[in-house]
């Protein structure tokens, strides 16, 4: 029998479902509950949002995800947005970002990515960043929307990706457009650079680590604990010191270096996505807010995305580095600029419709 657990910020949760979970609703797993503690992780300067349920749903084949539910204050709420998070990341990381978003009206759901976070591992060793297939990541998404946000959230629908994220997003994408009405992707995942070596030596590595038999094996080090000097993530070193508490109050959220599995996954999923045929298939309007300065995922392979992505539009954030909400305020705010004027429904100035995609 599988363990739900749905703690919210009146009453905790958890128990047995002897229904399927698409016929419960989020209120009602809540009603049924009894108490868990701890679901979110509080640390002195990173306040979470004021007004959000916490939890876990099965994700693919029953891994258990961390999920949050975050309303906004203002009624009537202009939808949801929906953060796929990138690679090594978790949920008190965007606390900001949804304080920011809650006060321009919209709800935020998002989740932990199988494997890190607060969600499941998937190996013995529980600092392995590691997937089976690139595919159960977007089955997690599916089911996250499905199943927790439709029954739950405010329409319309919108996504917010970074990173790894982004490219869950785009893979997923030809099939959300009956869900998600429009997209934001923050430095889609579509190449990888910064990592001492060319991506094609470590494709190359990785594809015959897995043919080997050795797809759990880890490759690169662990950067976890890397010091703000130098760092290609941001440079805005409040926001990295406060992240770096979270991880040193709980570094039980994050992970270490990819297995070679991860890596031959990723990249086949870039690929994939950077496709002129799969690209075609995306009806969404989506903005790529592509930072100049992005270490970790080359510009260029940003711009040349763009390029074939008729329902895509490229904003350039000139400065900023690879994670743009965590960036210092002059780039950050850009980013909210652009939700603000595109989430909406609003056109915004960019060039893009529902009839234009």
């Amino acid at each position: 029998m599988t363990i739900f657990h749905v703690p919210s910020s009146d009453s905790d949760a958890s128990f047995p479902l002897d229904v399927p979970p698409s016929l419960l609703s989020l209120r009602q797993m809540t009603k049924a509950a009894d108490s868990m503690d701890n679901v979110l992780h509080l640390t002195p300067g990173n306040p979470p949002p004021s007004n959000y349920t916490a939890g876990y749903f099965p994700g693919y084949r029953g891994t258990k995800l961390r999920y949050g539910l975050f309303r906004s204050e203002r009624s009537p709420a202009t939808g949801t947005v929906v953060i796929v998070q990138g690679r090594n990341e978790f949920i008190e990381k965007y606390f900001e970002t949804i304080r920011d978003l809650n006060a321009m009206g919209l709800w935020v759901a998002t989740f932990d990515l199988r494997g890190q976070g607060g969600s499941d591992r998937l190996t013995r060793n529980p600092r392995k960043g590691h997937v089976h297939r690139f595919s159960d990541y977007e089955r997690d998404l599916e089911i996250f929307l499905e199943h927790i946000v439709l029954p739950d959230a405010r329409l319309p629908f919108f996504l917010v990706g970074h990173s790894t994220g982004s490219l869950i997003a785009l893979s997923a994408a030809p099939r959300l457009s009956n869900r998600i009405h429009r997209m934001l992707l923050a430095a889609p995942y579509v190449a990888l650079s910064g990592q001492g070596v060319p991506e094609g030596v470590i494709r190359t590595i990785a594809g015959l680590a897995c043919y080997t038999g050795f797809g759990r094996m880890q490759l690169g080090t662990d950067k976890s604990h890397r010091p703000f000097e130098g760092n290609p993530l941001t440079s805005d070193f409040k926001r990295f010191q406060r992240n770096a508490e979270v991880i040193a109050a709980h570094p039980e959220l994050t992970i270490g270096a990819p297995t070679a599995r991860w890596l031959r996954e990723t990249f086949k999923a870039a690929r994939n996505v950077s496709s002129q045929a799969h690209l075609t298939r995306i009806t969404i309007p989506t903005l790529i807010l592509a930072p100049v300065l992005d270490g970790i995922v080359p510009y260029r392979a940003q711009e040349e995305l763009s390029r074939n992505f008729r329902a895509g539009q490229l904003v350039t954030i000139n400065g900023a580095r690879h994670e743009l909400f965590q960036d210092k305020d002059i780039y950050r705010a850009q980013g909210l600029a652009a939700i603000a004027a595109f989430m909406p429904g609003q056109d915004g100035g960019f060039g893009l419709s529902e009839s234009a995609a």
